[in-house]
């Protein structure tokens, strides 16, 4: 059977007409018998594909013949066949929702005024330079940091990415505001524009791992400064970087460690759960307790 991949990827250049990049990429991924979803606006494109790997080939290739996204930094991860239920392709107002769509600039060189791009070796020089000092900032939902981080990193308790203005503009973090701060999240684009909302309110010395969390675990391994496992958008729920991943955080039901979210089958919770192997299989249900939901959903009753 032919090897099954995904593409994560991104690119910020500006886009005129997005429409018609939307019905010239669902057509091409329909074509190629892709699955994922894709998001574009007059930002750019923000995506994750999977299927066989001839048909990953000629996507990449087709897409890279438009100018503006010929530059883009696809990586590869493995694939299962079944990583997506479908294909979705579609137009917004922003790449990522920040809620911020006017508050960043983007050219055909990508975001304007953000961070410094850091490739892995770099992210560790600076630790090495400049010791506790250098400030590693999570750019994700807080939930997918349970799981996996950089070590002592800031997790802003965040439910969605529209959080993040709200939580800047409280000043809990200004006193950051001189350190060296290095946003990071899964692939890099949330960090694209993170990183220049936090330089726009005064930030002045802030830095994005070029490639996100997937570009240095690649490099490094389990035997960097990352801690545990990668939170991941499709059917896998999580990824590894290796045999060796020290496990970070457990079963919701009995502490075995463990870093496998399921989709939790209660309705009224609609959240991610986290169970070891034995409890998902034992139990027969990914219904989450009392523990999981409760203080959040009775405050609506």
């Amino acid at each position: 059977m032919e090897p099954q991949k995904i593409l994560l990827y991104y690119r910020f250049t500006p886009l005129t007409d997005p429409e018609a990049i939307r019905l010239w990429q669902w057509t091409l991924c329909d074509s190629l018998g892709l699955k994922g979803r894709i998001i574009l606006s007059h930002h750019g494109i923000n995506g994750t594909v999977g299927g066989p790997l001839s048909a990953i080939k000629k996507y990449i290739k087709a897409t890279k013949q438009w100018p503006g996204f010929k530059d883009i930094d696809f990586k590869w991860s493995e694939g299962t066949g079944d990583d997506f239920p479908r294909l979705s392709v579609k137009v917004r107002e922003e790449l990522v929702s920040f809620g911020a769509p006017g508050e960043h600039d983007v050219d055909e060189n990508g975001v304007r005024n953000g961070g410094r791009h850091l490739a892995p070796a770099e992210v560790n020089d600076l630790v090495a330079r400049r010791g506790d000092d250098v400030v590693f900032f999570d750019g994700r939902n807080a939930f997918e940091a349970q799981i996996g981080r950089f070590r002592n990193a800031i997790v802003p308790a965040v439910e969605t990415t529209h959080d993040f203005v709200r939580v800047l503009d409280s000043g809990a973090y200004d006193h950051l505001k001189d350190k060296p701060i290095v946003t990071y999240c899964t692939g890099g684009v949330r960090c694209e524009v993170l990183s220049a909302l936090m330089i726009k309110r005064g930030f002045s010395e802030v830095y994005q791992i070029d490639g996100g969390i997937v570009r240095y675990g690649e490099t490094f391994g389990n035997q960097g400064l990352w801690e545990g496992s990668l939170y991941i958008f499709d059917g896998r729920m999580n990824q590894e970087f290796g045999p060796d991943t020290t496990l970070i955080s457990s079963c919701e039901r009995c502490s075995t460690p463990t870093s496998q979210y399921y989709n939790c089958a209660n309705l009224a919770c609609r959240q991610l759960i986290l169970l070891c192997d034995s409890c998902a299989s034992e139990n027969g249900t990914t219904n989450c307790t009392e523990q999981h939901h409760g203080a959040r959903y009775r405050s609506k009753l």
